[in-house]
């Protein structure tokens, strides 16, 4: 069990924190050490301002745009704090052609198009790859994602940032949105490329990674005085490590991890 130090990033509109990587532009020396490439990028991003209006391939669209060994970017929000009223951009109001949208863009017309929602602490949100979405501000999120940090800005606010327009409109995917997707995480999601299993406890916990897979990751959401104890697959036990919240580690294939206090965690696994 492995707790990895951040990567910070600061942007125009806020910063990230890359928690959990290998990517080769923010990646952790002592993960890479671990797992050499893992399949995940897991950030938390602070957002006292808007994010560009943006989206990303998918693993085909990405190799024929972006060159053979890319992948595309699949990801996932979980609200760790949002002041009120504060908002994201989480898809489209309807589905629009593709002309649709490049007018709209020409014609800076594209705000009129986006499905603008509220969400509050707690939320949990599915971006599949070629969604067109925008963290508001205000909001502090954690992001799970695939292992790629490729972007196409399709429109940002009049500030002068590079847009990826031809690319974006070759890569989006238009459909309404469904606002009822945006809910608190329940006990357990998974997509394709990951799973999230939501864990709270008083008193203690106790579980164990399978032999037979890959890294897990383990992110403290919540908790008071947490402690662990945690043994290795060859019988080494480590006691007393104190957690604290938005920590995270790695935990290997046949660990057990033992967790005393109340609190909350999710557990990360790839797929």
């Amino acid at each position: 069990m492995k707790l990895l130090k951040p990567v910070k990033f600061d942007k125009i509109w806020g910063y990230e924190e890359w928690i959990a990587s290998t990517h080769k532009n923010g990646s952790q020396q002592e993960f890479v050490e671990l797992v050499k490439n893992y399949p995940l990028l897991v950030k938390i991003i602070q957002a006292d301002d808007r994010l560009s209006i943006q989206l990303h391939p998918d693993d085909e669209t990405a190799v024929r745009l972006e060159g053979k060994g890319s992948s595309g970017k699949t990801e996932c929000w979980y609200v760790l704090d949002a002041k009120p009223g504060a908002k994201l951009v989480y898809g489209l109001k309807k589905a629009y052609s593709k002309d649709e949208l490049k007018k709209a863009v020409e014609e800076n017309t594209l705000e009129n198009l986006l499905n603008l929602t509220e969400v509050k602490k707690g939320d949990f949100i599915y971006i599949p790859s070629g969604t067109v979405h925008a963290i508001g501000g205000g909001l502090r999120l954690l992001e799970v994602q695939q292992n790629c940090d490729v972007t196409y800005r399709l429109y940002d606010w009049g500030r002068p940032r590079e847009l990826q327009i031809e690319k974006g409109l070759q890569a989006v995917k238009s459909a309404a949105a469904d606002n009822t997707q945006i809910k608190p995480l329940d006990d357990s999601f998974e997509c394709p490329y990951f799973q999230l299993t939501k864990k709270s406890f008083q008193g203690g916990w106790s579980y164990f990674v399978s032999t037979a897979s890959n890294y897990e990751l383990l992110y403290i959401d919540s908790g008071n005085n947490l402690s662990a104890t945690f043994t290795t697959p060859d019988g080494v036990r480590t006691e007393n490590m104190y957690l604290y919240p938005e920590q995270i580690y790695a935990v290997a294939p046949g660990e057990k991890v033992t967790i005393e206090g109340k609190g909350q965690v999710i557990r990360i696994k790839t797929k």
